[in-house]
């Protein structure tokens, strides 16, 4: 442990009084500056106030001249624009009789243009509407051929199947025990894949019985 110096109490205080003295100097000059800055600001701003007195002085002149011939030529202009306005009502209302007629003649136009339109319309919706009924016809055509051809399809499928089922019957006499008309309508019903299962079947009994009389 160091032992406080007696003499550190003395230079605290001592730099404490310079700290002061140099903040009043400072003050005091800062004080003296604010001063002369506030007193020149006001000598300028009476200057200012001078001459701006001045220049109003001048402008309230020069307003006073420009507001005479202002006032002057809004009489010439007055004068003018009066002879304008006649000329100006002359014109309007040839410009608007020249717009009457050629509203007039625009609107004939119009009339005679809504009228060929509405002929041509007229042809192209009765062209459309004969049009489509020739392909109604047509596509009626094809609709019955269609149904021509699924009757002839479905004949011959029920030949075929019945055919097919009678060449079961001779070769194994037993199923007829089993096999009535019935099933052959829902074999119809169930349309050509079962066709082809069944006859597969077929086939494979085929081959059956002949590995059986090989054997």
């Amino acid at each position: 442990m160091i032992a406080p110096s007696p003499g550190l109490p003395n230079q605290a205080l001592q730099v404490l009084a310079l700290a002061q003295r140099t903040a009043e100097e400072h003050v005091a000059s800062a004080q003296h500056h604010a001063d002369k800055i506030r007193t020149d600001a006001l000598a300028a701003a009476e200057q200012i106030a001078r001459d701006a007195q001045a220049h109003a002085n001048n402008v309230r002149r020069e307003a006073d001249r420009v507001l005479a011939e202002a006032r002057a030529g809004a009489e010439q202009m007055a004068r003018d624009a009066q002879a304008r306005a006649e000329e100006a009502r002359r014109t309007a209302e040839k410009i608007v009789a020249d717009a009457r007629n050629r509203a007039e003649t625009i609107n004939a136009d119009a009339i005679a243009g809504a009228e060929q339109l509405k002929h041509q319309a007229q042809q192209r919706y009765d062209d459309v509407v004969g049009s489509l009924g020739a392909k109604r016809e047509a596509l009626q055509q094809q609709i019955e051929a269609l149904e021509q051809f699924d009757r002839e399809y479905r004949g011959r499928l029920t030949a075929f199947m019945q055919s097919q089922l009678r060449a079961l019957w001779v070769d194994a006499p037993q199923m007829s025990e089993y096999v009535e008309e019935e099933p052959v309508a829902e074999v119809l019903e169930a349309g050509p894949a079962q066709a082809r299962h069944a006859h597969g079947e077929a086939a494979d009994d085929d081959q059956d019985d002949e590995d059986d009389d090989d054997r």
